[in-house]
């Protein structure tokens, strides 16, 4: 046994004691032939490049009516820090909730349910503060009127988005229409007023 330790422990002891070699030369560096100033990073003319880009070619007007209908474009920024809307402003943002909620049939036949999900809280967001806001916009001998109808659809929204939640596809498909048909009264009854 201790012939087959000894082997081992010199070849530890060879190991740990023999010093280290190194092969390293340090380089110098050539000098820089222009100075930083005056040459242009990358950083800054790909950052240039993407933002004059941009601004200049701006969306198609489909692609803008689209982003009106889904609210997708600027939710961060109406959330947090823009004002309230005016009650003409809440009047028209309802009305382009009303296109977008009947271009949503879609998603519904191929089941997309998260994208429906998403969609439904947004605009549940949008439409408590909005209701709110045009109730400035309402007479007050229609008030009463105006409060029934907007009730009726925030509990069908709220039913479509238990249903949709669930999954139940008869029941979001009738849910659906329920909220299509109440969110259609509200804009018939805000044309009126």
């Amino acid at each position: 046994m201790t012939t087959i330790l000894n082997p081992t422990l010199t070849l530890l002891q060879t190991k740990i004691t023999k010093p280290p070699t190194t092969h390293h030369t340090p380089h110098p560096t050539p000098p820089p032939t222009t100075p930083q100033k005056t040459r242009p990073s990358r950083r800054k003319f790909l950052l240039t490049t993407f933002l004059l880009g941009t601004s200049t070619t701006g969306l198609p007007q489909k692609a803008q009516s689209e982003e009106l209908k889904w609210g997708t474009r600027s939710f961060l920024w109406e959330h947090f820090f823009e004002p309230g809307l005016s009650p003409e402003d809440a009047v028209a943002r309802i009305k382009n909730t009303a296109e977008g909620l009947h271009s949503l049939r879609h998603m519904l036949d191929t089941m997309s349910w998260r994208y429906v999900i998403f969609y439904i809280r947004l605009k549940q967001a949008y439409l408590k503060q909005d209701m709110k806001t045009a109730m400035a916009f309402i007479p007050e001998s229609r008030m009463n009127d105006y409060v029934n109808v907007a009730n009726d659809l925030v509990e069908n929204m709220g039913e479509f988005d238990y249903y949709v939640r669930t999954p139940k596809v008869y029941e979001s498909y009738v849910f659906y229409e329920k909220t299509l048909k109440s969110i259609d009264n509200l804009v018939a009854f805000l044309n009126v007023a």
